[in-house]
């Protein structure tokens, strides 16, 4: 208990508060989900593939669902099936065991459909791109419609290129 209560003095408030970003959040939202209902006047399906990534881009994709940010409240659903996808969403270097599993499921998504790059290694391969087991990036093996870059981007990043790819 002392060790606890030493912490918490030497260190201080470490949260950010939630209520700055709230606004932000919820004025970007709301126009994300005027556009995904213009644009197919029901929810947008995203399946998220991970070929073969760290791990940070899909802890940034789980903290979009969080409460904070709660993007399936503005028309984003993340489904477990190709078949019932908009867009994939792909993480990663893709490494040589996934490029024929990211094939089959981008073959099995009806159209129209669209690819989303998340991160830099989904893009290029990133620090992995020269390496034996790394085929390269999404872009050399399907047809790239948007990227959102960072290593790994913001939850609110994602959100702001959503909105920017759905709005053209």
């Amino acid at each position: 208990m002392k060790n606890i209560l030493k912490n918490r003095i030497s260190k201080g408030i470490v949260t950010v508060p939630i209520e700055e970003r709230r606004e932000e959040i919820d004025s970007l939202g709301k126009e994300l989900k005027a556009r995904i209902r213009e644009k197919f006047g029901r929810s947008f399906h995203i399946r998220e593939v991970d070929t073969g990534s760290c791990g940070a881009c899909e802890s940034e994709i789980i903290a979009t669902t969080n409460p904070i940010y709660d993007i399936q409240r503005f028309g984003i659903d993340f489904v477990a099936s190709p078949r019932h996808a908009d867009a994939l969403l792909v993480t990663g270097p893709v490494s040589k065991n996934m490029a024929l599993a990211l094939r089959r499921t981008y073959d099995a998504m009806p159209e129209p459909k669209f690819v989303i790059t998340l991160g830099g290694c989904a893009l290029d391969g990133g620090a992995f791109k020269d390496s034996y087991y790394v085929a390269g990036g999404v872009k050399e093996i399907l047809p790239v419609d948007l990227h959102i870059p960072g290593c790994p981007p913001s939850p609110t990043q994602i959100i702001r290129y959503l909105l920017v790819f759905l709005s053209k």
